[in-house]
């Protein structure tokens, strides 16, 4: 028997009903059915139990399963139809910007189909582009609409002013923010489904003189965990990757800045080390990979569940393994070192220039140098660059300016040279890059780089040593994969520098 579900249900929750994209209204008015989206579920709505065996129609064309059936009068399907499928995708011309303060009409707005519609495509597009983040940045005259893809900001559309207030306002509600508030900053999460791939969003809002301006970064729930041999390391930079972390205790650090893959690279480290007989916790903000036979911990500051706060309970589970998603703070940076100086192995992530920059940090937080030296076993610093896109790219002869940051940055020249320079193509977009890669710098402190440390001598005095030890920088690094024809000089150069 299929539950009946009753009018007032689509009342109470028309701004969180998202309609089912590339489905036409004409065949749903038809089949007399109504297919949507509600708390992350497919539901269908039938005039008849026999129309549940459209589900399988539903399937093929949308490849998304249906989750839950219900009864409807057909009437009440048929102005759900209209509302969420049948309405014109642009608001009326003649439509003035809404007034922010009127609460009550930025629901109705946001809860219109043009805008749920809009919104939705914004989304469904960002994925198929393989953005990793969408930017509403409301100008002047008109709504700006970027999509970062490969690590690069694109233009994707302007819209009209009169868009601003209803477009921002949906997604707040899609986030489950306070849409009469802005004034403030506010963050928020959105679960969303579109291509048969679960979205876990992320929503940052931000008040701006011409009103607010959202950023959603998209993670995927099913991304696939990179394994280290896929992280693009050098033979060299693989061997000492394997040697720092296969260390029973201390801390190792990986630098960079928001969106350079640090998260990518710790997971690729704790999925070699995950086996039974260890037992790893994380604690991150946000969880943004689900690894099983791991212990993962998602901090809410709102209920006191701070890294801090959580660091401390954990370490009375036993783990043998803790990674700590970020330093923020001294209280932070304080525990986790005494983890790591109590027989753990640690792993967290700061936002520094370089590897040596998270020494002066640390500092800086108040650690003492002596607390650094004894606990700080590795430093990592990365940043991503474009490769080369592989059905476009054409082989030439290695520039000037590229053979001389060789001489510059090496003793000798490699032995072979493989130089290409980005065309461009429909498979990347005309863009001549398609998917990123890494850049590394990973710098074991050994036991002179601990005395200097303890000694607290200056950066400058630290990275003359590394030098001399010949460890690569993250420029080093960048100038092999050009060598290697894996991506070019203008992008190691837009990341790193000598």
């Amino acid at each position: 028997m299929i539950p009946l579900l009753p009018r007032d249900f689509f009342n109470k929750n028309q701004e969180e009903i998202l309609p089912v994209e590339g489905l036409s209204a004409e065949i749903l008015r038809t089949k007399g059915i109504f297919p949507f989206f509600f708390d992350g579920n497919f539901i269908l709505l039938v005039s008849r139990e026999q129309d549940v065996s459209l589900a399988d129609i539903l399937t093929q064309k949308t490849s998304q399963h249906v989750t839950n059936f219900y009864l409807a009068d057909k009437d009440l399907i048929l102005e759900l139809i209209q509302k969420y499928y049948e309405t014109s995708e642009e608001i009326s011309d003649e439509e003035e910007t809404p007034d922010i303060s009127d609460v009550d009409l930025l629901k109705d707005l946001a809860s219109e189909a043009p805008v749920v519609r809009l919104v939705n495509r914004l989304l469904r597009e960002a994925v198929e582009s393989r953005a990793t983040d969408i930017h509403l940045e409301p100008e002047k005259d008109s709504l700006r609409v970027r999509y970062r893809i490969d690590g690069v900001l694109h233009e994707i559309a302007r819209h009209p002013r009169k868009f601003i207030a209803p477009v921002i306002s949906r997604i707040k509600l899609m986030a489950r923010l306070n849409i009469a508030e802005h004034r403030l900053p506010q963050d928020g999460r959105i679960l969303f489904r579109t291509g048969g791939r679960n979205l876990d969003i992320r929503v940052s809002v931000l008040p701006t003189v011409h009103g607010e301006a959202v950023v959603l970064r998209l993670l995927s729930r099913e991304e696939r965990i990179i394994s280290l041999e896929g992280l693009g390391l050098f033979p060299d930079q693989h061997h000492l990757f394997l040697e720092l972390i296969s260390r029973p205790n201390g801390i190792i650090l990986v630098t960079g800045p928001t969106g350079s893959g640090k998260t990518t690279t710790l997971y690729a480290a704790l999925s070699l080390l995950n086996d039974p007989n260890r037992k790893i916790i994380t604690i991150e903000d946000p969880v943004e990979y689900q690894l099983s036979g791991i212990t993962q911990i998602q901090v809410k500051p709102e209920i006191g569940l701070t890294f801090a706060q959580a660091i401390r309970s954990i370490l009375r589970h036993d783990p043998d393994i803790l990674l700590v998603g970020e330093i923020r703070d001294f209280e932070t940076a304080e525990i986790a070192v005494q983890a790591a100086l109590t027989g753990h192995l640690v792993f967290s992530t700061l936002h520094t220039n370089d590897a040596l920059g998270a020494i002066t940090r640390l500092a800086e937080m108040g650690i003492a140098t002596y607390l650094l030296a004894a606990s700080c076993i590795g430093l990592v610093a990365q940043r991503l660059v474009r490769r080369l896109c592989p059905k476009c790219r054409r082989l030439t002869s290695p520039s000037e300016e590229f053979l001389q940051a060789l001489r510059e940055a090496f003793s000798s020249l490699p032995e072979e040279i493989i130089y290409y320079q980005p065309v461009g193509c429909d498979f990347c977009a005309h863009t001549g890059y398609r998917g990123r890669m890494a850049l590394y710098e990973i710098l074991p402190i050994d036991t002179e780089l601990k005395h200097l440390i303890l000694k607290e001598k200056n950066e400058d005095v630290l990275r003359e040593y590394v030098r001399k030890e010949k460890y690569l920088s993250l420029y080093q690094d960048g100038l092999r994969k050009v060598a290697k024809g894996l991506t070019t000089f203008s992008e190691v150069l837009r990341v790193s520098r000598a």
